[in-house]
């Protein structure tokens, strides 16, 4: 059997089961674990006022994080690196990507080090770090009577499950305004696994964002079973939209983005490919579905390092060569 690492939960019982008496043979039987497990923790987290859980999950997680900065970064290893930093990865990404495919144990502040070690030496890794964006805020002055769309039913009354994300088939949507206010994309985010898509539409009109929402969603269809839109009027044919896709169409509280907080925090990671002012009618298609494709093949810490497309379609992938 695979020796797994002890929790910090399982410290804090270590610790309560020592204050009521119990002998390491006992604590290792209530854990399940071997004594000789139990008593090497005890031995080598123990401090001047003996053992304590929080004491000795910091000692661990600093001994892990001097032993990551010992392995050597080889020219294989840098590879990698160097690889995933392209797909727009962050460092810790690239080191949660790496653990999850079997590769290495890094930290990733020793990713830091190595990209800034490059730059030392003239190159140009840095620049592929991902930049902090400005937090995009949607201007809702025009929206005077947001909140009163006709027939809107609000996410009071969501069914509880979609709050779990234990299902695949709940989505988040809403758009990004393009330069001059005069086009957008049409946004949906599934929120179990991210899986993200994006339509370009020419005009926040109603009509033009119901028709590109229902064709960007009917391929997807059967996976479709709630949708929590923003309160814009460019939702307000909202009645269409459930019908064509036979699904339920919610809405959050006015003012209250953070009710769709998966949608709104890929909205912003959009933005890093497209940013404030860019006119969306001259993107190509491909420049679209491009950023899009690596928004679904990002790998996510909240999903553990897997990737949207890898969970929405249950197909595992390999971001790092062999």
């Amino acid at each position: 059997m695979n020796y797994k690492q002890l929790t910090q939960e399982e410290r804090y019982q270590i610790y309560a089961l020592m204050k009521a008496n119990h002998n390491q043979k006992n604590i290792a039987n209530i854990l399940g674990r071997s004594a000789s497990s139990i008593s090497r923790e005890i031995k080598r987290n123990k401090g001047l006022k003996g053992y304590r859980p929080k004491q000795a999950q910091r000692l661990m997680l600093h001994r892990r994080v001097t032993a990551s900065k010992s392995i050597k970064i080889t020219n294989v290893v840098k590879g990698w690196i160097e690889d995933l930093l392209f797909q727009d990865l962050t460092p810790e990404q690239i080191a949660g990507r790496l653990a999850l495919e079997g590769k290495i144990q890094l930290h990733h502040e020793s990713i830091y080090r190595y990209i800034y070690q490059d730059k030392a030496n003239g190159g140009h890794l840095y620049q592929k770090l991902t930049r902090a964006c400005k937090k995009y805020k949607k201007r809702y002055g025009s929206y005077d009577k947001r909140g009163q769309l006709v027939n809107r039913i609000s996410i009071d009354e969501r069914p509880d499950i979609v709050d779990s994300k234990s299902r695949i088939g709940d989505w988040e949507g809403d758009t990004v305004i393009g330069k001059g206010r005069k086009n957008a994309f049409v946004t949906m985010v599934e929120r179990k696994t991210l899986f993200t898509v994006v339509k370009r539409i020419e005009s926040k009109h109603a009509d033009i964002t119901a028709d590109a929402l229902i064709a960007s969603m009917m391929h997807l269809k059967a996976s479709v079973h709630t949708i929590t839109l923003d309160n814009g009027k460019e939702f307000a044919q909202h009645e269409r939209i459930g019908n064509a896709l036979d699904v339920s169409v919610y809405f959050a509280h006015p003012y209250s983005s953070w009710e769709r907080g998966i949608n709104e925090n890929t909205n912003g990671l959009l933005r890093r490919y497209f940013p404030k002012g860019t006119d969306f009618m001259m993107l190509s298609e491909e420049e679209i579905q491009t950023a899009v494709n690596k928004l679904n093949h990002r790998p996510r810490k909240t999903r553990g390092y897997k990737t949207p497309y890898e969970l929405f379609t249950g197909q595992s992938t390999k971001l790092v060569a062999a």
